[in-house]
């Protein structure tokens, strides 16, 4: 069985449960406390030398990382139900609009980014974090208002790797209180996701780390 180190509260770990339940594959669940510093453990530095989640970790002991990369694996490996769309193009958006999460508003706003802005320069981390989200969501809004590729969800009427973006994401906003009103589409994708038992099961709360 393959075995999925994270924790309830990641985004990123939530991406990766959305796609395995999407992919219909049961995994061994794995926690790590990242705030008691338990992804820092000699054992798992030995499978992610970064110490990060998630990892999943196959069969033959292999450990893939960055969830990204993963969600990418296993849309090549279990290709039933598709994450990516067919089309070139189709593809293309829905990584665009994937990475506008992971690769702007994430990297700014995970753990570590907020502890360091917090105990570094004593800044407010729930207002940084607010900041970046409304940076990149307004563009996210406008991108999937304005397009006639945006369905039920993200692309078309399936979920895609976008989806599982966003969900994640949108999450982390509850958590901090972002103010969702700017963004109507946004939200009717999400609460759309929120219906869906695979995102319901992948949810944090739903976790048996959920604190």
């Amino acid at each position: 069985m393959l075995k999925l180190h994270n924790y309830f509260r990641s985004s990123t770990s939530t991406r990766l449960r959305a796609a395995l339940k999407v992919k219909g594959l049961d995994y061994e669940y794995l926690s790590y406390a990242l705030l008691k510093g338990e992804n820092r453990g000699a054992d798992y530095l030995a499978k992610n030398p970064a110490g990060l989640v998630p990892s999943l970790e196959l069969d033959d002991g292999t450990v893939l990382t960055q969830s990204l990369a993963i969600i990418e694996w296993l849309e090549e490996m279990h290709p039933q139900p598709a994450l990516l769309p067919a089309d070139p193009i189709g593809r293309a958006r829905v990584r665009s609009l994937s990475y506008m999460i992971a690769c702007e508003v994430h990297p700014l706003n995970n753990l570590r980014v907020l502890q360091h802005v917090e105990g570094q320069f004593g800044g407010d981390k729930a207002e940084w974090f607010r900041h970046w989200v409304g940076v990149t969501f307004e563009a996210l809004e406008a991108a999937l208002a304005g397009s006639s590729d945006t369905g039920v969800y993200c692309h078309g009427d399936s979920p895609t790797m976008a989806d599982l973006c966003l969900y994640a994401q949108v999450w982390n906003n509850k958590r901090f209180e972002v103010d969702m009103s700017p963004y109507p589409t946004v939200t009717r994708i999400f609460e759309a996701l929120d219906a869906l038992p695979e995102f319901v099961a992948a949810a944090p709360p739903n976790q048996p780390d959920a604190v």
